[in-house]
């Protein structure tokens, strides 16, 4: 094979299981979502190849033979610049599908933050779970970016975003421990 160069390698996994009990199957779907793979068919995905997502397609291999399937794993490139393209585009599309879904989570934090200064609630037991729900946006948007191989367009905005909801937060705080005589 005359590989381009410079050329972006993939691994492909192609993979049939039984169809019951469908919780194996749906495990094995999720496992390979949860690392960033990105379907081009029923059954065939791709991931960039690492030496971290060799070893995790080996063990998501296990798993299909254990449910009594059967998979093949290849390390693969492009043709040419378009086809690399249109696999770069579908990466960035998944990712800008996630950062899309973080984005209107982050309006929600806003506005349920919002809320709470326009009703004057001032407590320390809604600051903690505000500051709880930051908390759990921080690890999304972490997780998202960690997948995010090819630079979705819509990352810097997610970022920013995280940036709004914090400080949405600190503000908040200020005037709970303002009400309640502790910013001396």
């Amino acid at each position: 094979m005359n590989v381009r160069m410079n050329a972006i390698t993939w691994l492909l996994m192609t993979y049939k299981v039984p169809a019951e009990p469908s919780a194996r199957r749906i495990a094995i779907w999720r496992k390979l979502k949860g690392m960033g793979a990105v379907y081009l068919q029923n059954g065939v995905c791709v991931l960039p190849r690492t030496d971290d997502h060799v070893r995790r397609l080996k063990i998501v291999e296990n798993d299909i033979a254990e449910a009594g399937g059967e998979s093949v794993i290849l390390q693969t490139a492009a043709l040419d610049h378009a086809q690399e393209a249109k696999v770069v585009a579908r990466f960035r599309a998944e990712r800008d599908e996630a950062y899309a879904e973080f984005i209107d989570k982050c309006d929600d934090f806003e506005r349920e933050v919002a809320k709470e200064i326009a009703a004057g609630h001032y407590s320390y037991a809604e600051l903690e779970e505000n500051d709880v729900d930051l908390k759990k946006l921080q690890g999304w948007l972490e997780k998202i970016a960690k997948l995010d191989f090819y630079g979705a367009p819509r990352a810097e905005e997610a970022a920013a975003r995280l940036k709004g909801c914090e400080a949405a937060l600190d503000d908040y705080a200020r005037r709970v421990f303002d009400a309640k005589g502790e910013n001396g």
